[in-house]
């Protein structure tokens, strides 16, 4: 249709619409209803009716056919009911992100959309996704890149202007026909007819390719440098996405091993706020007894050692466990071949940072001081390197607990030995850097200017006064009196 054939249109639109106007008016003003402000004016409807052809341009003939809600906006935006046509838009634009998402990966978005897995385990049909709210949609489909960030940003407005401006709620704001048809624009061109970017596509073959045969070696690695252009967001969605696929019920031996594969790849772009929600998760498998996707998660993050990013009581109660199995090995027979085994599992557990809860941290720097200083008899090779790590992990506290270790009897009987002080002149090496406080560094002075050997160490008075438990108050660390 010609520019002016389009005009002569609208025109004759306009002019049947006014008198519509008057007699629907009429009618509701004969039943004493109020007429004042129910519609909008003349003037705005024009423009919206004159400005629908170039924003309806992008719509080929297939999508327009199914836009029904589209059609009703028009017919509630000509009748003068903005709020309405607001509503049909919106509703519009839910009906194709919902159908986007169904045509990508279904079980991938719900992962991305619910981190409950309560609700998460009730969801699993194109009819569930209607249990999904509008903003966690939009925040799904950006995550797993049916959105642009612009996109997202801009839709979200028109969901807010939707909630407080449309015929959804009770609302006395007034809507403009160029907003009107700004926001249809939006919608056409950040969901309707927006392609797939090329890591989006690449990531939904990934999926279907998962789930449909064992990958190959070079598979593998062919997805593993894809792994390297992902945005961290992309890295996270994916990442959940995996996760879900192994801790659901319709897993085969083919899709585990695919997964197993991929997980350690991926892992080290996955953030760590993502990780510790991975590790929330585990825990409320956990409190909902739903054992097999505990164990099956589990089983995720033992593979990359991500122990450290368990929820605090979880983790404390593993952290207490891995340190009985280490003290257990180091004082039974052959300790120096099996105590590798504890070591690496608490290395995992107080991970990279050498997190420790406070409840637990005397008795983990007593039981690390303990075997680094090796039965006296033997050092434990495989284990020696992972006891250096997590002496080096210690914060200032820890070292302040480590220097006075030699106060404790089982680590005096240890210094006895040659071997043992050799590691204690070691330790205290490595703990220097960290001793911040000035009664740590002068305690340390004293060990060092100490004459005799360090097993005696209890037994020098003033060395005792100095090496007192140290209590917190009000932030600072202060000698028990």
């Amino acid at each position: 249709m010609s520019e002016l054939e389009r005009r002569d249109a609208n025109s004759e639109v306009a002019a049947g619409l006014e008198r519509f106007e008057l007699m629907l008016l009429k009618s509701i003003e004969s039943a004493g209803l109020p007429v004042d402000g129910v519609l909008v004016g003349m003037a705005e409807r024009q423009r919206v009716l004159k400005n629908l052809g170039d924003a309806l341009d992008s719509l080929g003939h297939e999508i327009r056919g199914r836009s029904y809600y589209i059609s009703k906006m028009i017919a509630a935006a000509a009748a003068g009911l903005f709020d309405a046509a607001l509503n049909y838009l919106w509703d519009e634009t839910v009906a194709e992100l919902r159908r986007r998402v169904a045509g990508f990966d279904l079980a991938y978005f719900f992962d991305i959309a619910v981190t409950s897995p309560e609700k998460r385990k009730h969801l699993s049909t194109v009819d569930d996704l209607s249990a999904i709210q509008d903003v966690d949609l939009l925040r799904a489909s950006r995550d797993i890149g049916l959105l642009s960030d612009v996109g997202h940003a801009q839709l979200d407005s028109v969901r807010y202007m939707r909630n407080h401006a449309s015929a959804a709620h009770p609302n006395h704001n007034e809507l403009t026909g160029l907003q009107l048809v700004t926001w249809l624009e939006t919608c056409i061109k950040q969901v309707i007819t927006l392609p797939l970017d090329n890591v989006t596509a690449e990531t939904g073959r990934l999926l279907s390719n998962i789930k449909k045969a064992r990958l190959t070696s070079e598979e593998i690695a062919a997805t593993a440098a894809f792994f390297d252009r992902l945005t961290g967001d992309r890295a996270d969605a994916l990442a959940a996405g995996l996760f879900g696929i192994y801790v659901g019920p319709a897993t085969t031996p083919e899709v585990d091993d695919n997964v197993r594969l991929l997980w350690p790849q991926l892992w080290p772009y996955v953030s760590d706020e993502a990780r510790y929600d991975f590790g929330t998760r585990i825990a409320r498998f956990v409190a909902n007894a739903d054992h097999g996707q505990a164990a099956r998660a589990r089983q995720l993050f033992d593979l990359v050692d991500a122990a450290a990013f368990l929820p605090e009581p979880v983790r404390a109660a593993e952290l207490a466990a891995a340190i009985d199995a280490l003290l257990t090995a180091h004082h039974g027979w052959n300790n120096f071949t099996n105590e590798a085994v504890p070591a690496r599992q608490l290395e995992a557990l107080v991970g990279e940072r050498g997190s420790v809860p406070a409840a637990l941290s005397a008795k983990y720097v007593n039981a690390v001081v303990e075997v680094f200083l090796t039965n006296g008899h033997g050092v434990s090779w495989a284990a020696d390197p992972i006891y250096r790590g997590l002496i080096e992990k210690f914060d200032t506290q820890q070292a302040g607990q480590a220097l006075r270790a030699f106060a404790d009897t089982t680590i005096a009987g240890r210094l006895q030995t040659r071997l043992a002080q050799e590691h204690w002149n070691t330790l205290l090496e490595l703990i220097e850097p960290k001793l911040t406080l000035r009664t740590d560094r002068e305690l340390l002075a004293a060990i060092q200017a100490y004459r005799g050997t360090p097993d005696k160490l209890r037994t020098n008075q003033a060395i005792m006064t100095m090496a007192r438990p140290r209590r917190i108050v009000s932030g600072r660390a202060q000698a028990q009196s």
